[in-house]
């Protein structure tokens, strides 16, 4: 192997543009996202592990992001996809939305995949950082950014403390009788307490910047 983008090992030759291209680009960002952060990691990095172009990475994921989410976070979903059923319809039921959307993705694998999400943050604390910044600060930032209010910060980590601890209790511990509920029956019972946490009102506690407004607009 040689050594390119300042000393990151390359493999000789081309992979072919199939699923085992696809494979080394998953195996290659699990790697490179734990050993730098999500903000460290470079496409250009990825690929060199990987021993393929970079274009690679847009061809078979669309993006930094969408790899971040399949290859670490083993996500079923691109988080852009997640964004946009969530911001489409009127602001006054985003909360439902959300919910709706995060009980959609999760169920779909039998929650499964949330568990692993679980594990993977568990062990690695760069996937803990790496998972903060794309979904507090870009996904549920960007949700955020539909809405004129005050401390956007507090309100997203305030949201996702409910879809966390929600995906805890359903998929991970299986609580009854929430475990086996309807979708759409937690989508009435939780959705009002996102609403609120999204645009009503949430008291006086004061908290510095955590930057959404910030890295939201940024590019990943």
């Amino acid at each position: 192997m040689v050594a390119v983008d300042g000393g990151e090992p390359k493999r000789r030759g081309r992979r072919a543009g199939g699923e085992d291209t696809r494979g080394a680009l998953l195996q290659a960002a699990r790697e490179v996202f734990v050993e730098r952060g999500y903000e460290g990691a470079t496409v250009r990095a990825i690929a060199a592990r990987a021993g393929v172009d970079a274009a690679m990475v847009n061809h078979w994921f669309g993006g930094k992001q969408a790899l971040f989410a399949k290859a670490v976070l083993q996500l079923p979903v691109d988080p852009v996809e997640i964004v946009r059923r969530i911001a489409q319809g009127p602001p006054e039921l985003l909360g439902e939305r959300l919910v709706r959307t995060f009980l959609g993705v999760w169920d779909a694998t039998g929650g499964g995949a949330f568990s692993a999400l679980v594990r993977s943050v568990a062990g690695h604390e760069q996937v803990t950082h790496a998972l903060h910044d794309l979904f507090i600060k870009t996904v549920l930032g960007q949700v955020m950014r539909a809405f004129d209010v005050d401390r956007p910060e507090l309100r997203a980590t305030l949201c996702a403390s409910q879809m966390v601890g929600l995906g805890m209790t359903r998929y991970v511990l299986e609580f009854e009788p929430l475990a086996s509920a309807d979708p759409e029956a937690l989508v009435s019972a939780v959705g009002p307490t996102l609403q609120r946490y999204l645009s009503g009102d949430i008291g006086s506690v004061d908290i510095g910047s955590g930057g959404i407004s910030e890295v939201a607009s940024k590019q990943v």
